[in-house]
């Protein structure tokens, strides 16, 4: 019993995070499996779906959100967007999370060659690698708006440590009772550090990612029965 109410509290932090802003529930798809593959640790899920039943819970709204990265190159600034990003963060003072599925195919250049070139097997290698997963540890607030995210960066197969320089603001409100939030992130990563080190004359080590999120309070409660009757429980 103990065991499958932990898979149920679980399915429900991802159904929350994962389904769209109005869910349409089928029984039919796997909802678990983006994250469960990501080894998120267990205390983050737990928080999160604590977050969601208190209503600190926030879904990241694709439509209106933006995730990408640009890098210096022989050519130019070369820059990217992912079209298909799923996640979710809280906000709770320090204790606040984030965990973002961003699959890699989605990738869009407005330049094909380039676009191919970055999802092969010397860059992001789509096929082997279809998602660039991140997942927090830490949300260190330096003022009422600002914070540093830091978290694990799993791409191409390798996880590193990560710190995002974040921007945080209401669009309906002030911050924790807004129903709606802006959340603008930055970093730099060593792509060498991930495995890609190919074409190292041309295309600059350093790639600057980017975030500009628009995220939804989840308001829906979770219950037993709308979770039961989305996914299958073992």
């Amino acid at each position: 019993m103990i065991k499958k109410n932990r898979i149920l509290h679980t399915s429900a932090l991802i159904l929350s995070l994962l389904l769209p802003v109005h869910p349409a529930m089928s029984a039919d798809e796997d909802l678990c499996m983006p994250f469960k593959d990501a080894d998120v640790d267990h205390t983050l899920i737990e928080t999160m779906l604590k977050s969601a039943i208190d209503g600190t819970l926030y879904r990241i709204k694709p439509n209106s959100s933006r995730m990408g990265f640009c890098v210096e190159s022989s050519i130019g600034v070369v820059k990217g967007d992912f079209k298909k990003f799923k996640g979710g963060l809280t906000l709770e003072g320090n204790h606040s999370q984030s965990m973002v599925k961003i699959d890699v195919a989605s990738l869009d250049t407005n330049m094909l060659f380039i676009e191919q070139l970055l999802k092969g097997e010397s860059f992001l290698n789509a096929e082997k690698h279809p998602d660039l997963v991140f997942v927090s540890t830490s949300f260190e607030w330096v003022d009422d708006k600002k914070a540093i995210l830091k978290g694990m960066l799993k791409m191409r197969g390798v996880t590193k440590p990560v710190a995002f320089y974040v921007d945080v603001t209401e669009v309906d409100g002030d911050l924790g009772d807004s129903d709606t939030i802006i959340v603008k992130a930055t970093t730099t990563v060593h792509r060498t550090e991930f495995g890609m080190t190919s074409l190292s004359d041309m295309v600059n080590e350093k790639v600057n990612l980017c975030m500009s999120i628009e995220a939804e309070r989840y308001l829906q409660p979770i219950s037993k029965d709308n979770v039961s009757s989305a996914i299958k429980i073992s």
